[in-house]
């Protein structure tokens, strides 16, 4: 079923939640255990984020370097289906331009298709780490907004190779990323919204965002995208914050913001438990609010910390 259905369909706010694959080398047991205490709040659907490969150098015998391409957390598509056929559970799969020319997208889509994956998130993806900016595949596409095109043109029935016959149309529900504190590479929140409504012109059916910590700036940012004529839902994506090394982490890698309200509440902190008990306390609130905003879904990046999304989601549902 398709994420914008269920939102369709809902008299009342959903819940999801977003998981990472395993790591290579480790079982799907690892992640079963992950989702096996979050199925009690039957969530509408789960994200499964995808991962490029990445480039290292290996010492060979004779004392050179060699460059190995390695993937860290392969398995997105299989991991979808694995859900859906162990919880009964709508899954969607992260696509992104980074590491993957245009062949190996369809390729990708192919086979979700055939699994009966109905959703995608389409992103862009981060820069290599061995890179300062992002740079596209040789073939790939250099924005998120070229590869929904690609989903969009294959929903229609139109596969790279133009001179195939009576095509067979994919049906994916679209999404897109969204970002309240602006995309650190934007100019502008004007330019950023720009960009934002052509991608929903294209054909995203929805919009969720990148993690935030002050609700008053979703409800700007959901205005903002109204007054751009932007219509689609607009998700909101919430993150626990468990550790004090996060205050300094997480704005460097995703360029946000932490209330001060926040910040001088953790670093009161003597222990890390003590910093989860007011992270919870935050999303617990955080969540409410936005609940009663009237918010489509509530989607958790549970990135390893299930059990504190699941004593918030129980306070609330």
């Amino acid at each position: 079923m398709k994420v914008i259905d269920h939102i369709n369909q809902a008299t009342q706010t959903l819940v999801s939640f977003e998981i990472l694959p395993p790591l290579k080398g480790k079982g799907i047991q690892s992640l079963y255990q992950h989702l096996d205490p979050l199925m009690e709040f039957k969530p509408a659907y789960i994200n499964v984020t995808y991962h490029r490969s990445e480039h290292v150098f290996k010492k060979t015998p004779d004392g050179n370097f060699q460059k190995v391409v390695v993937r860290k957390r392969p398995g997105t598509e299989s991991i979808c289906a694995a859900i859906m056929n162990k919880y009964s559970v709508d899954t969607v799969p992260h696509l992104i331009c980074g590491g993957f020319g245009i062949n190996e997208t369809e390729d990708a889509l192919i086979n979700l298709h055939y699994l009966g994956i109905d959703n995608v998130l389409v992103l862009r993806g981060d820069a290599a780490k061995n890179e300062t900016a992002f740079l596209p595949e040789p073939g790939g596409h250099e924005y998120a907004s070229d590869l929904l095109k690609q989903v969009v043109n294959l929903n229609a029935g139109k596969y790279l190779e133009d001179d195939l016959k009576n095509t067979s149309q994919t049906k994916f529900c679209i999404g897109v990323a969204g970002y309240p504190e602006k995309h650190f590479e934007a100019p502008n929140m004007d330019s950023d919204l720009h960009y934002l409504k052509q991608k929903v012109d294209l054909g995203a059916d929805y919009i969720v965002t990148q993690m935030f910590f002050d609700n008053e700036k979703f409800y700007a940012f959901v205005k903002n995208c109204r007054d751009a004529g932007i219509t689609v839902p607009i998700i909101p994506g919430l993150k626990p914050i468990y550790t004090k090394k996060q205050l300094t982490v997480l704005p460097k890698v995703f360029h946000i913001d932490l209330p001060a309200a926040l910040s001088k509440e953790i670093m009161k902190c003597n222990t890390d438990e003590e910093v989860e008990q007011v992270g919870t306390e935050w999303l617990l609130q955080q969540s409410k609010e936005l609940k009663d905003f009237g918010v489509p879904v509530l989607h958790y990046y549970t990135l390893g910390r299930p059990h504190i999304v699941g004593n918030v989601v129980k306070q609330i549902f």
